[in-house]
């Protein structure tokens, strides 16, 4: 019949029990969290902070406006000026993957075909997104985030 009672023990045990599984719990997504996602822009942020403000003018002053959409299994990155005239680069570099780990990370080999930039991509379905950095004629970097969503 005293098998039956609720004791102090094992109340405690109980507690002590659900404390334990949610605290391992959020140990567990803690370290995923840090593990998947490297929380870096840049490697130190002071030495960029230095020419941040000059490099933003000039970039400005490019008058650039980019787009990117994924067509099928292709991705068409647009890069137009002031006039609505597409842009040609002397050199276009750039990063897609997802926004919250490095693992799916690629690196798109673009071509110009006139128009636009176009590279061959597979991607699943979900957010994208595209860290480019494109070289104009006069030398100046022009760099971009740009989001993608991608139905799947």
């Amino acid at each position: 019949m005293s098998e039956n009672i609720i004791t102090g023990r094992k109340v405690f045990i109980v507690i002590a029990s659900a404390f334990a599984l949610i605290i391992g719990v959020n140990l567990t997504l803690a370290y995923q969290a840090v593990a998947t996602f490297p929380g870096l822009e840049v490697k130190n942020s002071y030495v960029a902070s230095q020419s941040f403000d000059a490099d933003r003018k000039a970039q400005l002053a490019l008058g650039w406006t980019v787009s990117a959409q994924v067509e099928g299994d292709l991705l068409r990155l647009s890069i137009a000026d002031k006039d609505g005239k597409p842009v040609e680069v002397t050199e276009l570099s750039g990063t897609l993957g997802r926004a919250t780990e490095i693992k799916d990370d690629r690196t798109p080999e673009f071509s110009f075909d006139g128009i636009s930039y176009v590279a061959p991509v597979d991607l699943a379905g979900g957010n994208w997104n595209l860290r480019m950095v494109a070289t104009a004629a006069d030398g100046t970097q022009f760099r971009q985030r740009i989001v993608l969503y991608v139905k799947g």
